[in-house]
């Protein structure tokens, strides 16, 4: 049981592509590189002839422990969830690589958001040592980088001869697995800093592809007054999409424009048609805000004060966009006389599609001819399906029918010092010293995200990404999902976490969803998913034999006739199951009885697990009643060899769909 194979897909799709460049070998099917060469002839680039890219000491390698597989596994921790059996949110302790690796049948390309916050670099950060096997110079070892005692985690000072390079080799391979798990419509965002921006921009063009970039953000965190010479205060944060040639549009709701159409409707409510009576309190509405709030965002849209059965609306410019525009007779209806025509004519190409708006109410016409009509700019979302061709230069320019949404900027302000308030008062002291806005997160998160939508971090640290998950699920009464990985990096017993009670980082990222999610719900009243099952990562369940066959004993054989560790249980089993299988391990989990066994459902008759002994043909005639998708046994669960036989071929004859499998 181990991740999955890249090396074996890789060499299969291009197998699919060039059929006559595989070729069996003693080992399986393999490529003629050869073939390939000369297939590829005209677009290979070799030796040292010039090409762009970005290489470094340590690249071969992380693209070889990107491929690598892991037989690793995850164990479900349930006194440390919160509703596990119905949560669909999942918080997983581990190594990111490894936890990647191991996830990634179930979650290959279902990933709709990533967030990450990786280590910046700065010269006092801690980065992952990725255990590999390579010669490393005589200055790694003097500088004390060198870690004997395999640990995971290690200083990268800014004094190493390979500063820049052991960063980008822990980037690249968890990079390369992210973009696996990202769907078609998958979007990506990295905060990051001046010191390894360019890198990343870089590995980013090359993993993600340079078409696929999206923005540099710039996140404006506050002034440096103690800075030589320019105050850098900002962040930066990457934005790749998984495909470019998906029509992908975003778009955000104008701040302060929800409050006049909640004030609207309203009005509606009370005075129905009377269209003067909304129109008064619309007005009455922004001279009350003027008064007590005067920077309140909704009166950056008082325009929006005129109100008619599509909405609330303002003037718009009804005039061709440029010189020598359309020019023929709009008659108007009182004086039954051409209108004045705009100096450079009229917003629409054709008579009859003046008359299309005018139909459907988008034209107010002035007392008189004299002027020309008025354009209307609702500021609710109005249909304007009676116009094909707008609709059509809509979708192909990115515009909006509607004028509560626009685009995000890619520069923003929002000052540091708040957001570490807001932690401190959630957590009751200061455990992060530079913690991400939730604030922020919910932002993006609702701007790229749908209900359902899954969200990764895999650099979670205090759980922003979490927490910003649920405030966004409880504003929008939503079913969004995340899914948070951390490494359990131990905390100095000098700091004042240690202090508090916490031993490791994810100690402190647990608490804090508990914390948020207790918040979210008291300050809401929202009914949504606030709970989250908690994995760690850890070695397979299966046994280790490392003795060859012909020096096994007897009862050496015996004690192997199982072979689950005797310190693993059912559930870690199922876990293990969930994940070869391919399936999310957000799947609804509930515990039943079947002929005096106890039998795991996984979202419903999804999959049925039974991991006791005794398993025989009594148990195979009853649980193939309920039919499920796929059915699990242990090996040594089967009561003897014949009822293994048995059993596989009732559940063949009674439940045929059924989908076997024996560990």
């Amino acid at each position: 049981m181990q991740s999955p194979d890249w090396n074996n897909k890789n060499c299969a799709e291009i197998a699919r592509l060039f059929p006559h460049c595989a070729t069996e070998t003693a080992e399986g099917v393999k490529i003629d590189f050869d073939l390939l060469r000369q297939e590829l002839s005209n677009d290979i680039i070799e030796g040292t002839k010039e090409r762009y890219r970005l290489e470094w000491p340590g690249k071969k390698e992380a693209i070889v422990m990107a491929n690598l597989r892991t037989n690793k596994t995850l164990r479900p921790i349930r006194n440390e969830s919160v509703d596990f059996d119905k949560t669909e949110n999942i918080y997983i302790e581990g190594d990111n690589l490894d936890v990647l690796k191991v996830i990634e049948d179930s979650y290959l390309n279902k990933v709709k958001m990533i967030y990450i916050d990786p280590p910046y670099n700065t010269g006092k950060d801690f980065i992952y040592r990725d255990k590999f096997k390579r010669e490393k110079g005589q200055e790694l070892i003097d500088s004390g980088q060198v870690d004997e005692l395999g640990q995971k985690l290690a200083v990268n000072p800014d004094t190493s001869g390979t500063y820049h390079s052991d960063w980008l080799t822990m980037m690249y391979p968890r990079l390369k697995k992210a973009n696996n798990l990202l769907d078609d419509n998958g979007v990506i965002f990295i905060s990051i800093d001046d010191h390894e921006v360019h890198n990343l921009r870089k590995i980013c063009d090359e993993i993600f592809g340079v078409n696929s970039f999206v923005a540099q953000l710039v996140w404006e965190r506050g002034r440096k007054n103690d800075a030589k010479l320019f105050s850098v205060g900002h962040e930066y944060i990457l934005v790749y999409v998984k495909n470019q040639d998906v029509n992908l549009k975003w778009r955000e709701e104008k701040p302060g424009a929800k409050e006049i159409l909640d004030e609207f409707s309203r009005l509606k409510k009370i005075h129905k048609d009377n269209f003067s009576k909304i129109e008064s309190g619309i007005k009455e509405f922004y001279s009350a805000l003027q008064k007590s709030d005067a920077s309140h965002p909704s009166l950056k849209h008082k325009r929006y004060n005129r109100v008619d059965k599509n909405g609330i609306w303002r003037d718009d410019n009804i005039s061709w966009p440029s010189p020598n525009g359309p020019r023929y007779n709009v008659i108007h209806p009182t004086t039954k006389k051409p209108c004045k025509v705009p100096d450079t004519g009229w917003r629409f190409a054709t008579v009859e599609k003046f008359e299309l708006y005018i139909k459907n109410g988008f034209i107010e016409f002035r007392k008189d001819h004299t002027e020309p009509p008025i354009l209307k700019r609702y500021l609710n979302y109005v249909s304007t399906d009676f116009d094909k061709e707008s609709k059509r230069q809509n979708a192909k320019s990115d515009g909006d029918t509607e004028s509560n949404v626009q685009v995000m900027p890619s520069v923003f302000y929002k000052g540091a010092q708040p957001v570490v308030t807001k932690l401190r008062n959630l957590m009751g002291g200061d455990y992060f010293p530079n913690p991400k806005d939730p604030d922020l997160l919910s932002r993006w998160i609702s701007y790229v995200t749908d209900d359902g939508d899954i969200i990764l971090d895999f650099f979670s640290g205090s759980a922003t990404t979490a927490q910003a998950v649920l405030e966004v699920n409880a504003l929008a009464k939503t079913k969004r999902r995340f899914v948070c990985v951390q490494l359990p990096e131990e905390i100095d017993p000098k700091e004042d976490a240690y202090k508090a009670g916490y031993r490791t980082i994810c100690d402190i990222g647990k608490e804090r969803i508990r914390r948020a999610a207790k918040k979210i719900k008291e300050e809401t009243g929202a009914e949504v998913d606030y709970g989250f099952r908690v994995y760690r990562l850890d070695s397979s369940n299966m046994q280790d034999v490392y003795y060859r066959p012909q020096e096994l004993t007897q009862g050496q054989l015996s004690a192997f006739a199982d072979n689950v560790k005797p310190d693993r249980g059912a559930e870690d089993l199922l876990t293990q199951v969930l994940l070869d299988w391919g399936l999310p391990l957000s799947l609804p989990i509930e515990r039943a009885e079947i002929a005096g066994k106890e039998v795991w459902k996984v979202a419903g008759n999804s999959l049925h697990a039974c991991f006791d002994a005794g398993i025989d043909e009594a148990f195979a005639r009853a649980v193939a009643v309920e039919k499920p998708m796929r059915i699990v046994f242990k090996d040594a669960g089967f009561a003897s060899d014949t009822a293994k036989i048995n059993v596989a071929q009732l559940l063949k004859q009674l439940s045929p769909a059924t989908d076997v499998k024996v560990f």
